[in-house]
């Protein structure tokens, strides 16, 4: 891939979850790792990603581990290369409700943190073994402000996660909760293979015996 405009400034397009092959990065090379992450952030050039790249270390989870623990002020943010996460509440009753599940191709952050310079309200859990690709916020900040390319690209993404969140909200308005399930499996089929029953029923706001019965009555013949 190669670019030549140096003064590219669009807003770079970020390829969706899935879109295409995901590499095993325990076997790839600074160089190609480097050269994915521009394929991955079209508008991006091997600079700007190098730029990050070498402030940026790999973090590797195991499933159980907490990520981000509930109350701590973290300035970190990932990028997920392999693996799942999952963020929760625990209420007064110790019931854990499930705010958000991230995934490959996705980044995780507390914006609790980063935006307000305030404690986590949830805990970020690896639901099995993942691998990030980590930076310090605070650290990488004034090279983002000072990159027009990637300030672009950190405009799209806050864009695109405020878009998720409100999408989300409306989907608890406009949305039966069969619809919600069927929105959630289009967007990652498989993911009743990775995230336990009872995380993905307080994800979409119902009990698990309510997401059993949608999930039988979708799968009986009609």
């Amino acid at each position: 891939m190669i670019y030549t405009d140096t003064t590219n400034t669009q807003t770079p397009e970020v390829i969706t979850p899935g879109s295409f092959f995901f590499p095993t990065f325990r076997r790839m090379s600074p160089a190609d790792e480097i050269a994915y992450y521009v394929h991955l952030f079209k508008g991006l050039l091997p600079e700007d990603v190098t730029q990050l790249y070498t402030m940026a270390e790999t973090k590797t989870l195991r499933a159980g581990d907490i990520y981000i623990q509930k109350g701590v002020i973290s300035q970190k943010l990932a990028l997920i290369n392999q693996g799942l996460i999952r963020a929760y509440h625990v209420q007064d009753s110790n019931e854990e409700i499930t705010i958000s599940l991230r995934w490959e191709q996705q980044f995780l952050a507390s914006f609790d943190s980063i935006i307000h310079q305030k404690p986590s309200r949830f805990t970020y859990q690896a639901m099995e073994d993942t691998t990030l690709m980590e930076v310090d916020y605070a650290a990488v900040q004034p090279i983002i402000d000072n990159n027009p390319r990637l300030s672009a690209m950190r405009h799209h993404l806050l864009m695109q996660i405020l878009s998720q969140s409100i999408e989300r909200i409306e989907s608890f308005v406009l949305l039966s909760p069969e619809e919600r399930y069927l929105k959630l499996i289009n967007e990652k089929p498989g993911i009743f293979n990775r995230v336990p029953n009872k995380h993905i029923s307080t994800f979409l706001g119902i009990t698990p015996v309510s997401l059993s019965r949608i999930r039988k009555r979708i799968a009986r013949p009609r």
